[in-house]
């Protein structure tokens, strides 16, 4: 018998689907983090793809494990670096009989909240072209969008640093607020990196870019209303009219504006430097057929 070509289908191609392997993650139909590319999608194929999936059950391999073991790898550092902040929190009070910084464990639970639902939205988004998930995606997105300023917010608890007047040392104070507004940054960028590639998927690179350049606005003015006039996420939805009426007064009032304008345009100028350089660096890491079809 003569071998048979690789081209001609056999009787059982079809009937299973090969995990994707490493030299596959960066072609095309399949993404760096191991999922099927949605612009390559084929509507037609979804009933395929489901009996695929008991097939692949049965055949013992899970697809697209190499993506998996990345997004396990990021929540488990995070993870970690949350349960290091906990640690050191702890150890703190134990030393000065205070509980002085335990805010910065409420501010760490709401930066793992847009983190969640960013994580979710990516996870339904290109699992099929149908009305409910779409919704589903889109409550996500607006709940991701309404807490994702309490990510980055924590950067801005430097500002407590010194004020508590107890015997703690300077620099351990200086290491633990490192390590909390470290771990809410890297929340706040993975959860907009994973909200960006939903969105550049349907409207395109520069979409994407513009929707990364007006989150970053919005999320740096609602950091502002959370620092210097104490609202919350929660008031979006209790409180929206006079969360509205005392916005509205700080933007016409001339002595509020230099804050609030500064503020904002700084902070959402420093988190789009330090987004960018992040994306790049996530960029420069995929293969090469990879980084040609980004």
């Amino acid at each position: 018998m003569s071998p048979r070509d690789p081209a001609t289908p056999g009787p059982f191609d079809g009937a299973v689907r090969r995990a994707a392997s490493r030299s596959d993650i960066g072609a095309p139909g399949v993404d760096a983090w191991g999922a099927d590319d949605p612009r390559d999608w084929d509507p037609e194929l979804d009933d395929d793809r489901e009996r695929g999936g008991a097939q692949l059950g049965r055949a013992g391999r899970a697809p697209h494990s190499g993506g998996h073991r990345f997004a396990y790898a990021i929540i488990g550092l995070l993870g970690a670096a949350s349960l290091v902040c906990v640690v050191l929190i702890g150890a703190r009070s134990w030393y000065s009989h205070t509980y002085h910084y335990w805010f910065l464990l409420w501010n760490l639970a709401l930066a793992w909240v847009p983190f969640v639902f960013a994580g979710l939205a990516y996870a339904l988004a290109p699992a099929r072209r149908r009305a409910y998930l779409w919704v589903l995606v889109a409550l996500a997105a607006v709940v991701w969008l309404a807490f994702f300023p309490n990510a980055p917010y924590i950067l801005t608890d430097f500002l407590h640093l010194g004020s508590m007047g107890d015997i703690v040392p300077g620099w351990y104070d200086v290491l633990m607020l490192y390590w909390f507004a470290w771990t809410g940054l890297i929340l706040g960028i993975v959860s907009l990196y994973l909200m960006h590639e939903i969105v550049a998927r349907g409207l395109g690179t520069a979409g994407g870019w513009v929707f990364v350049v007006v989150v970053a606005g919005v999320g740096s003015l609602g950091i502002y209303l959370g620092r210097f006039l104490r609202w919350n996420s929660w008031d979006l939805v209790r409180r929206p009219g006079p969360l509205a009426d005392e916005l509205l007064g700080r933007v016409t009032d001339p002595h509020s504006q230099p804050r609030l304008l500064g503020f904002t345009a700084l902070f959402a100028l420093l988190f789009l430097f330090i987004y960018v350089a992040v994306y790049i660096f996530a960029k420069l890491t995929k293969p090469p057929e990879a980084r040609e079809k980004a």
